[in-house]
């Protein structure tokens, strides 16, 4: 049984493939490859999981200027010629497109070559190459309801995520307040900038406040000028990191997150049950941050802050305001937790194998 996965570019793509990948084989003894491009980050990731990734060279289509929107759509073709040599290579029975780059070749030269496909699709509105493919699939792993309306036939799965998440006990109430403020591993500059600003109101106003705050390489140094600009006693209270590699451990120690709203801090956010402060990137491709954050707030699991909003004073009074209600707090928190699908990579792989049977008959 050999199963491609096509697509990556970023860690939201590529982190929970790899987990569905991993299912695959150890659950199903499943031979996965992975499909990517040279520019994403599943060229560093996929071969240190263990798993073969081959090349396919195709440009972006979605949020580009129209040159290099042409400029893709002329080298479609042969991108969708490469991707069917190695389907027909490693002769896959079914392939897995998880969005990005080198999802929508691999999936249409599935297509085009009778193979069965599975759609996996973590926003609430697709992304383009699971629009462009949307019709054909033969069935789709979504992580929200509203997003089934896309595909001809689909399961609510969630979106694989490490088990520590899911192993987040809740804080109790009279807890001293944490907060965990952060922008993805490279950091985010319009949180960093906000953060900045609102360390004097937070402390001030909360003089047990602990703060974690990753800022990514670039922000690293412009949050240490801010932590001087405090009083020795203050400074003490907030932690700084470019990358924080302990992750499940800092949810657990949070009452409340300030971050972005891709895909994959979602689901860990749900998975772990904590209440969240979403900062939607607005350059995301089809706004997808924005809806995968309202889904949430909709659910009353979080609430959100659009970037042109955002300003320190903003931000430290939404931060005290949550912080101060423990309550609210925690209600928040059960509610994201309800939204956590602790099984995800198992239904999606079992959904992958499903699409094989019968062919193998």
């Amino acid at each position: 049984m050999r199963i491609v996965i096509a697509g990556g570019g970023t860690g939201g793509h590529v982190i929970p493939a790899i987990a569905i990948a991993e299912e695959l084989r150890d659950r199903h003894g499943a031979e996965v490859l992975f499909m990517g491009t040279a520019r994403g980050i599943e060229t560093r990731l996929v071969p240190a999981a263990g798993f073969p990734l081959e090349l396919v060279k195709v440009g972006a289509l979605n949020q580009v200027s129209w040159r290099t929107r042409a400029k893709t759509a002329l080298a479609l073709p042969l991108a969708i010629l490469g991707a069917t040599r190695i389907l027909r290579e490693f002769g896959a029975a079914v392939v897995i497109g998880v969005g990005g780059y080198a999802s929508g070749p691999g999936m249409a030269a599935a297509i085009l070559s009778a193979r069965p496909t599975l759609a996996v699709e973590p926003n609430l509105v697709p992304g383009f190459a699971n629009r462009l493919v949307a019709r054909w699939t033969k069935n789709a792993a979504v992580h929200f309801e509203q997003t089934g309306k896309y595909f001809p036939r689909y399961q609510v799965t969630g979106v694989p995520v490490r088990s520590a998440f899911f192993g987040i006990a809740p804080r109790a109430e009279d807890a001293e307040p944490v907060l965990l403020a952060f922008g993805g591993s490279q950091g985010a500059r319009a949180i960093n900038t906000a953060m900045a600003g609102a360390l004097p109101q937070l402390l001030a106003a909360m003089p047990d406040l602990r703060i974690i705050w990753q800022t990514g390489e670039r922000g690293f140094d412009p949050a240490v000028a801010a932590l001087s600009r405090l009083s020795e006693n203050d400074a003490g209270r907030v932690e700084i990191a470019r990358f924080l590699h302990d992750m499940p451990e800092r949810f657990a120690a949070a009452n409340l997150i300030v971050c972005r709203s891709g895909a994959s801090t979602v689901a860990e956010i749900a998975a772990a049950g904590k209440a969240a402060i979403f900062i939607p990137l607005p350059t995301a491709a089809d706004d997808h941050q924005t809806r995968n954050a309202e889904a949430l707030v909709e659910a009353g699991a979080a609430t959100l802050i659009v970037e042109k909003s955002l300003t320190p004073e903003v931000l430290a009074t939404s931060i005290v305001s949550l912080l101060g209600d423990r309550r609210g707090l925690g209600q928040m928190a059960n509610s994201a937790r309800a939204m956590a699908h602790p099984n995800a990579a198992a239904e999606i792989a079992a959904m992958a194998v499903e699409l094989i049977q019968p062919r193998l008959r």
